[in-house]
């Protein structure tokens, strides 16, 4: 059947152009970032912000312009951290349309020209050869020996053979499918030339799909985020209403509506809980700094700190377990085996230098194919220095894949000799019928072949010949072809995988293998890996034939998933979501970006992996190092496990700023504290904890143990009682210091400054006992930590600057103490970290350490 019109000659230039204005480029929409005002309303518009803002206007009003500008400037600097926190990477379709559109060679009116790729259109006549980028979904017209490799679509590391389609009309073919007439956007051709029909372009591809899945897939908050947006939205609006109160009964019992004002304004300031928002980005925003630089790229922050509650984590086999680089594994030789880089030792034996003389000569020079590269590159570091690598021998001609035949044939000349040489390599089966075995030799090798597929080999038999007539034959089946032996072949574990999946395992995390491969070449991977394999397995028909009820039944049983697809991957996340695990998903290719932007943490394999996975994933692996992974996951239980540490802090230091702000109001007493005294606890000691808990260690067994719950909380009952203790007691030790002071001294200022004083120092001391829950601080082996020493400085030389600037006391309310008082101040601090401590010991015994810490 001739060629419709058109194709022969392909469009017209008039007809290209109209297509091209109506169905539009050869391109994906690129992800639209949000715009910088829109980023900034939305940040300004988290509630505890509004709150603070309006606790800064009313300063103003009031006339304190300096709390005013302080506490404004605070809220600028955190607004300005959470801009660029907020800045979330959503760039995968721009990655995915610079990756669809290579220029292309087409035919124009009869005349072969090269275009961008994002100016082919539906109906165009393309022309592949070998290292083409195909630019859009193609039927194959006319095909020569075409293979494709499609991994980036399937998963799948070697090419598929393609064939011309039979008809206009046939079924149409999925991505990895063996002798298929479709070609598909984004994929390489390694091997062959073709000419084919342009039948989708753009998001109509099966790349452009793909794409619209990731737009279909956006962020989300991670559990803490949103907890701690809800306990700042509450305990902000019910602070804000008991201030209101607290103002209403100054002003109605004392008469005094400007100090009852300022009374519920310093109430509101001491509940308000903004620096929880500091505390949360702080530490994540540094451990992703952190993370990087243990060549980890945190993408999506707060993804670094969801990752330690990781449950199950799905690793895509190709290019995550593996190197995605095959190798030669195996030769068999006359009943002989050889084992590349395993334990065969010594030369290379020469039964088998033949064998791999002729798998050379049967391959490419300038090979595409990846099993031709791996052949190649055996023969350059097993056969050098010896005379079976043939540089001089001259290529006569050579005889092609076909559907009939699936084994190839390479005619050589050697400049010594009349004869031609001929290599075949191709399919075990082929070569044994191009060889012509009887029945006995042929059920030897097909048993052979069986036990190196059953190992995860690909398997390809090879043959030689000798022909000694000018002219060749029109068939391979001529020449007399003598069998060789088999090459087996393999993509690699990476060496560090073994290691990397038993910490995991150690640590509680599930691992599962999702790969687009065969079952015998998943489970070998899976045995190599360390991974319990147990002949469990599910393939991708299985899993499109079963109901989301029976596939989330079925995962708990099941930790290898082989010859799937993508929506596969995507399924598959889902249903462990839906069954309440962490899913972290790992992986490089195209294919895996919908379910690394699906899963609640995706990571990318940096190095080899494509720019569309890195963009959808939240961390990039920069070194392809898998055991990077588990290091991530042990930061992001450390940084859980700190946060914890800096919430108890948070709520103990909180108690006696609220005591101290509403039992003077209760009991006739002067104001303890004034709003300049919460700004100095809230710019000075707040953010200096944060630093100071975020840089602490992990504890001795953050590794050893389970991950916490999905649900487990930052704000759970062990946490506030632990705090609400320590907290409570120092309260109390406080106003027991501002009773005697103030009838020590007789004066109110005194007596602030003396409370004060013993406040701040309590702080450093709830800071140094809270450092470690594993054992009392002071017999801790743990590393010294500069930015406690350099805070606790800090705070203590700021403290004096106050006490000593008569301009500063007078803001502060203060009278200089004398020196005595001073240290019974002291005294009370050191009292009151023992407290702290003995609170400690007592939760640690009485909870038998049950308070999570991972």
């Amino acid at each position: 059947m001739g060629a419709p019109p058109g194709q022969a000659s392909g469009l017209a230039e008039d007809e290209a152009a109209s297509r091209l204005r109506a169905e539009g480029p050869n391109e994906l929409p690129a992800s639209k970032p949000r715009s910088l005002l829109r980023l900034l309303r939305d940040v300004v518009l988290e509630p505890m912000f509004l709150l603070l803002v309006a606790c800064g206007v009313i300063y103003m009003t009031l006339g304190d312009l300096q709390e005013a500008l302080m506490l404004l400037g605070f809220v600028v600097v955190v607004i300005g951290i959470t801009f660029f926190q907020e800045r979330r990477t959503e760039r995968s379709l721009d990655a995915l349309r610079d990756l669809s559109s290579p220029r292309a060679l087409v035919l124009r009116s009869g005349q072969a020209r090269r275009i961008p790729g994002r100016e082919v259109v539906r109906g165009d006549t393309v022309l592949l050869a070998e290292g083409d980028r195909v630019p859009a979904d193609m039927r194959l017209l006319e095909s020569s020996n075409l293979m494709v490799d499609e991994s980036m679509l399937t998963g799948e590391s070697a090419p598929v053979t393609k064939h011309a389609a039979p008809a206009p009309g046939a079924a149409a073919a999925l991505p990895g499918e063996e002798a298929s007439g479709s070609v598909f956007s984004g994929t390489l051709v390694t091997q062959g030339t073709a000419r084919g029909e342009v039948v989708a372009t753009g998001e109509l591809s099966a790349l452009g799909k793909i794409g619209k899945s990731l737009a279909l897939l956006g962020g989300e908050s991670t559990p803490i985020q949103a907890e701690t947006g809800h306990i700042v939205k509450y305990v902000a609006l019910a602070g804000m209403g008991l201030a209101a109160l607290l103002a209403l009964g100054y002003g109605m019992l004392r008469g005094d509506w400007l100090h009852a004002l300022l009374a519920g304004l310093t109430l509101a300031m001491a509940i308000i809980p903004e620096e929880l928002p500091v505390v949360l980005t702080l530490f994540l925003g540094l451990g992703a700094w952190r993370l990087s630089r243990e060549h980890v790229l945190a993408r999506n922050v707060p993804a670094v700190e969801l990752l330690g509650a990781t449950t199950v984590l799905c690793v895509d086999k190709t290019g995550t377990l593996t190197t995605n680089h095959m190798i030669v594994r195996k030769l068999w030789c006359q009943g002989a085996e050889y084992t590349a880089g395993g334990a065969s030792v010594g030369p290379f034996p020469e039964t088998f230098h033949r064998l791999l003389e002729y798998a050379v000569l049967a391959s490419h020079r300038r090979a595409f194919d990846p099993m031709e590269t791996a052949i190649l590159e055996a023969g350059q570091a097993l056969l050098a220095d010896t005379e079976h690598l043939h540089r001089d021998w001259k290529l006569v001609d050579d005889y092609p894949l076909s559907r009939r035949m699936l084994a190839m044939s390479r005619v050589w000349q050697s400049p010594d000799s009349t004869r031609r040489m001929i290599a075949a390599k191709g399919a075990p089966e082929a070569i044994v019928d191009l060889c012509h075995l009887d029945a006995g030799q042929s059920g030897l090798i097909a048993g052979q072949v069986a036990r190196m597929a059953a190992g995860g080999l690909r398997v390809i038999g090879v043959a030689s010949a000798v022909f000694s007539a000018q002219d060749l034959p029109e068939d391979q089946h001529d020449f007399d072809f003598r069998f060789l032996g088999l090459v087996g072949l393999e993509d690699p574990v990476r060496p560090d995988v073994p290691g990397a999946i038993a910490e995991c395992h150690a640590a509680g995390i599930r691992v599962v293998m999702i790969t687009g491969d065969h079952p015998a070449t998943a489970l070998s991977i899976a045995h190599q890996s360390g991974l319990p394999a147990n002949g469990k397995l599910m393939t991708g028909a299985e899993l499109s034939s079963m109901d989301d009820e029976t596939l989330v039944a079925r995962l708990a049983h099941t930790d290898i998933f082989c010859r799937v697809q993508p929506e596969h991957k995507l399924r598959l996340v889902r249903a462990f979501r839906a069954s309440g695990e962490v899913v972290a998903m790992t992986g490089d290719g195209v294919n895996d970006a919908p379910a690394l932007k699906a899963a609640h943490i995706g990571v990318a394999m940096g190095a080899r992996g494509t720019d569309v996975a890195r963009e959808a994933a939240g961390l990039v692996l920069l070194k392809d190092d898998f055991s990077s992974l588990v290091m991530a996951v042990r930061y992001g239980r450390r940084i859980f496990a700190n946060l914890r540490k800096a919430i108890v802090f948070v709520v103990a230091v909180h108690v006696p700023i609220v005591g101290l702000s509403i039992l003077p109001v209760l009991l006739g007493w002067p104001l303890v504290l004034m709003p300049a005294h919460i700004l100095f606890l809230q710019l000075i000691i707040d953010p200096s904890c944060s630093l100071v808990f975020e840089a602490e260690e992990a504890e001795r067994d953050t590794m050893r143990g389970k991950p916490r719950r999905p649900d487990a909380r930052l704000f759970d009952a062990a946490i506030l009682t632990r705090g609400l203790l320590q907290g409570g007691g120092l309260l109390v030790l406080l106003c027991l210091v501002f009773v005697w002071s103030s009838h020590a001294t007789q004066s109110g200022e005194m007596a602030r400054a003396v409370t004060f004083t013993a406040l701040v120092l309590s702080n450093i001391g709830l800071i140094y006992v809270n450092r470690s829950w594993d054992g009392p601080a002071w017999q801790s082996d743990r590393a010294a930590n500069p930015y406690f020493n350099w805070m606790a400085l800090f705070a203590v030389l700021l403290l004096a600057l106050v006490l000593a600037t008569p301009g500063l006391a007078r803001l502060f309310s203060f009278s200089l103490p004398p020196l005595w008082m001073l240290s019974i101040a002291a005294g009370s601090a050191l009292l009151g970290t023992l407290w702290f401590e003995a609170m400690k010991s007592l939760l640690r015994h009485w909870q038998g350490r049950t308070l999570p810490v991972s």
